[in-house]
């Protein structure tokens, strides 16, 4: 008989390290083992679509009283081959990342699902051993939601919702604001302020050390994430007019001129509203008839660092960047420049 520690209402305890190979880790592995747990769950850390998709993974668990054990996995400290004894258990869920070719075996069923271009180049490699979603227009966590669902819709006995009434539109939404930033369409109305707001929460989405991980991410609302993202940009808009206000804006000769000329300005100890700073010096370098294009400098481990931002759609930052080996998009990109050249970027303005 299955002891209740493995059932999925069981809150495993573990140690409040953070590294995802701690010894309660590893321990509740072996406890699974022990126990003949048969589904493991590994789903991509610090990923969004890994957390929701972990989310949905525990709800289809828990309606039926499987059994499972679900951990975080993370790339930079990952769980080996060894440490998983994946032989061991009769299922493993892999949710937002391909594995690592080392983690066939003839008696664990491996499901995965990925979102990435990069985890369909690895197709050929991993679709003879493993069962493998792989979808480039469809984020994981959708995947995987939609997965669990009919799974559950097709089960046997009453008919169970993955999601209450309450919650289904509340999470839906948040899956496609995660999915237009997953596959970086960015089209949702407030979608950057989506974002902001939802970058405080990456500290919570491992379940080892926040036990709480599942309710709160079914209580989380679009709305919310949107607003909060929303004053986030506000104040660091006011402190960029400050900043801006406080120090004096120079021309920058792009290239020694050969792309054009446009307003800049240092920002050492100011760089993380590079930003803000950037489009408030493209509206300022159009409105001069200069090209625009903000130009941001400041010194960062050593080095120069110029960042470039237009609020103009036809205009390419990235050019300017690339050819002193950078990169970016049109609208934002960023390079290292030597001293000696953005002197003489900088060498007509007058003293």
């Amino acid at each position: 008989m299955i002891s209740r520690r493995y059932l999925p209402s069981y809150k495993l305890r573990f140690s409040a390290a953070r590294s995802f190979r701690s010894d309660a880790a590893l321990e509740s592995i072996s406890n699974a083992l022990e126990e003949k747990v048969p589904n493991l769950v590994l789903y991509n850390y610090p990923s969004f679509s890994g957390a929701f998709s972990a989310l949905f993974a525990h709800l289809y668990h828990s309606r039926l009283r499987l059994p499972s054990l679900i951990l975080p996995f993370s790339s930079a400290v990952p769980f080996s081959v060894k440490d998983l004894s994946l032989e061991g258990f009769e299922r493993c869920y892999l949710l937002d990342f391909i594995p690592p070719k080392n983690y066939a075996t003839r008696d664990c069923e491996i499901i995965c699902f990925d979102h990435r271009k990069s985890a369909a180049l690895k197709l050929g490699s991993v679709k003879k051993r493993f069962k493998v979603n792989v979808d480039v227009d469809k984020s994981s966590s959708k995947a995987v939601y939609e997965y669990f669902s009919s799974k559950l819709a097709s089960s046997e006995g009453e008919s169970i919702s993955l999601l209450d009434d309450e919650d289904r539109t509340r999470v839906e939404s948040v899956l496609d604001y995660i999915e237009d930033i997953d596959l970086r369409r960015w089209r949702l109305p407030d979608i950057k302020a989506f974002s902001f707001g939802l970058k405080e929460w990456r500290s919570r989405v491992n379940c080892i050390t926040n036990p709480h991980m599942y309710e709160q991410l079914l209580r989380i609302s679009s709305e919310d994430l949107i607003a909060n993202g929303s004053s986030y940009f506000s104040s660091r808009l006011i402190d960029a007019k400050r900043v801006l206000k406080q120090n004096k804006a120079f021309k920058i000769r792009l290239g020694r001129g050969f792309y054009g000329e446009c307003l800049g300005m240092r920002a050492d100890g100011n760089h993380e509203l590079s930003d803000e700073l950037g489009k408030l010096l493209s509206l300022q370098s159009a409105a001069a008839g200069l090209r625009p294009i903000g130009a941001v400098t400041f010194m960062q481990r050593n080095n120069l660092k110029m960042c470039l931002r237009s609020t103009d759609d036809t205009t390419d930052t990235s050019e300017v960047a690339k050819a002193y080996g950078g990169g970016g998009t049109c609208c934002s990109s960023s390079f290292i420049i030597r001293m000696d050249e953005y002197n003489e970027w900088t060498a007509k303005n007058p003293t």
